[in-house]
């Protein structure tokens, strides 16, 4: 009787392990699979219409900007929108989040950023220690402000337009 107990035993444990097995090759298999999926979905889109945006930022392209969209790249993180990246057909680049809200804004270097985007002392500060010189791009960062004169210098102000350092 033991004898036959004991080849039971070993046989159950051979089985649960042979099971085993098979679970983690079905559980690998279906983890490839769904971030396969998730790769896929994940790509970006393109869209030419303005009316893709968020109406904030149709709003402020149409009063800020005489140019045209030539291209809306629409980032996605986990199948949300996180952001829009629109250029212009003047070369002028926007990035706006999911909201609308304008997040960084560059434009050629013979134009110059429009003075909406730009707070007060930020342009005081540049027209008076950088004369002769434009802003061409501007970045709201989590603390103030980043920006890029035509010149090539970037300056950080604070979220008020003090400055704070050259970068």
């Amino acid at each position: 009787m033991r004898t036959i107990e004991c080849r039971f035993g070993l046989l159950l444990k051979i089985c649960l392990i042979y099971n085993y097995i098979k679970m983690k090759k079905w559980l690998l298999a279906t983890m490839i699979l769904l971030a396969g999926a998730g790769i896929i979905q994940a790509r970006d889109n393109y869209a030419r219409d303005i009316k893709t945006l968020p109406a904030a930022a149709q709003a402020e392209i149409k009063n800020n900007f005489k140019a045209g969209v030539s291209v809306i790249k629409i980032d996605k993180d986990l199948g949300r929108i996180s952001e829009y990246e629109v250029i212009l057909t003047d070369g002028t680049e926007i990035t706006y989040d999911s909201k609308g809200n304008w997040k960084d804004v560059e434009v050629a270097p013979n134009h110059e950023v429009p003075a909406v985007y730009v707070p007060a002392p930020v342009r005081e500060y540049v027209k008076k220690s950088h004369k002769g010189t434009k802003i061409v791009g501007i970045e709201k960062e989590r603390k103030g402000y980043e920006v890029t004169l035509s010149n090539g210098i970037d300056i950080k102000f604070s979220a008020d337009g003090s400055f704070l350092k050259y970068d």
